[in-house]
């Protein structure tokens, strides 16, 4: 069993946190937000995640998790200090690192004993050799420590899942000794054969990048072609299911839909990009893949101006889904804030409804009308737009949806209801890529 410290409750510090204590170490979480902190032990947790309530409780009955808000005090209790804070966007993309170094000068502060430091927070390349450099500067001993890189490829919505079941752990580090340690720590997945791989430092910090850049490419692709596949006639939902059974390519995050958004895509491509640009590198495709999720969010409310015969002034517009994806209380860059921006704009009303995240966007529009179901939602509403396929929504009763608003119009933007039903209830729809006259 090792002491284990995780520095930043937001969503990567507390998932971690939680399912390193459920391999069986000692871990502290810890942050200097002394509300969050005591909202925590009271089980008031900061973020939705399933599963995640259920692995906190089990470990903090188990006194394997703590929560403080003595950063300095728990590093010096720990082995192993994992830097979980957030690396927002900075100025032009850039990933602002501004809590990492304060977190690096912290333990540099009070650096008792041998330590290895651990960041998950993503962080360009290059941070971890800024990171030793800052705490090698402001300690004030000869005690040594080692650094490790060992990002995070956690899906919002099902993190707890992703954590404790991952594809592959990348540890990136210096030496073996170092990376046995870390073994150590994932022991669990270990002994279940799941790959743990050491890499160079540098190496680890791209792979996040890199991954997260890929999949947004890929979403960004899958929704030009579903707007090329409406001009053309084809269907997207057929060509899409016909693409992914290459296995060269695979179906995953081949579901076109209004864009996407969240914590991770939008500003690690940016970040990926600001990066290139700095080496002086040209990456044309991440360039391009942020370009047309751009557009596609702007081209959702383009769709429901011609739904609406370009009348959007006056009339009253239901939005089902806030949240950037279903199963998350996380609106950051969600497709919901532009087109309810772009209605309000219009002089157009807007009623929503998110399961989880109604008291998130009220943050943002805080004089829209938010309901607790999406029967009352729509009651009466000029349009329905689903903007998040949660599962209530794709189970919805068509027929009642179509009594309840004043005119039976409906813009599915995630493609989530069955168009042959559609029709033959008289709704007048659109989707994104998809053939009306289905005939198969």
């Amino acid at each position: 069993m090792k002491k284990i410290c995780v520095i930043g409750v937001g969503y990567v510090g507390l998932v971690n946190g939680a399912g390193i204590s459920d391999f069986g170490h000692k871990v502290i979480c810890a942050d200097i937000d002394k509300k969050k902190i005591e909202n925590i032990k009271k089980g008031d947790l900061p973020i939705f995640e399933p599963g995640l309530k259920e692995l906190i409780d089990r470990n903090v009955k188990s006194n394997r998790l703590l929560f403080s808000s003595d950063i300095g005090e728990t590093i010096k209790k720990s082995d192993i200090v994992f830097i979980a804070v957030g690396t927002p966007e900075g100025d032009s993309g850039k990933a602002d690192l501004s809590h990492v170094y304060d977190v690096a000068l912290k333990i540099a502060k009070n650096l008792n004993n041998y330590k290895i430091i651990c960041t998950k927070s993503t962080v360009p390349i290059g941070t971890g050799k800024e990171i030793k450099g800052i705490i090698n500067n402001n300690k004030s001993n000869s005690i040594k420590f080692d650094y490790v890189s060992n990002p995070e490829f956690l899906r919002e919505g099902s993190a707890v899942k992703d954590f404790l079941w991952p594809d592959r752990v990348v540890i990136g580090c210096d030496s073996n000794k170092v990376f046995k340690s870390m073994i150590e720590v994932y022991q669990p997945l270990f002994r279940n054969k799941k790959p743990i791989i050491q890499t160079e430092i540098s190496t680890a910090e791209m792979v996040k990048y890199a991954s997260n850049a890929f999949l947004a490419l890929k979403i960004s692709y899958i929704n030009e072609i579903a707007n090329l596949s409406e001009v053309l006639g084809c269907d997207v939902k057929m060509v899409a299911d016909l693409i992914g059974q290459d296995g060269r390519i695979s179906p995953k995050f081949l579901h076109p839909g209004p864009g996407y958004g969240g914590s991770c895509f939008p500003k690690d491509t940016k970040a990926l990009v600001n990066l290139a640009k700095q080496a002086n590198v040209p990456i044309k495709t991440i360039t391009a893949a942020i370009d047309a999720n751009i557009y596609q969010k702007k081209r959702m409310f383009m769709k429901l101006k011609t739904l609406l015969k370009e009348k959007i002034k006056g009339k009253t517009i239901s939005i089902l889904g806030l949240s950037f994806k279903p199963n998350t209380s996380d609106i950051r860059e969600s497709s919901a804030i532009d087109i309810i921006s772009s209605i309000l704009k219009a002089g157009g009303h807007v009623r929503a409804f998110d399961p989880i995240a109604n008291n998130s966007m009220k943050k943002i529009f805080p004089n829209i009308e938010y309901f607790s179901n999406w029967e009352k939602t729509v009651s009466n509403s000029d349009c329905a737009v689903i903007m998040t396929e949660w599962n209530e929504f794709r189970s919805l009763d068509l027929i009642e949806l179509k009594d309840r608003l004043k005119t039976p119009i409906l813009f599915d933007t995630r493609n989530i209801f069955d168009q042959r039903k559609l029709l033959e209830l008289g709704f007048s729809f659109d989707t994104v890529g998809r053939k009306k006259n289905i005939k198969y």
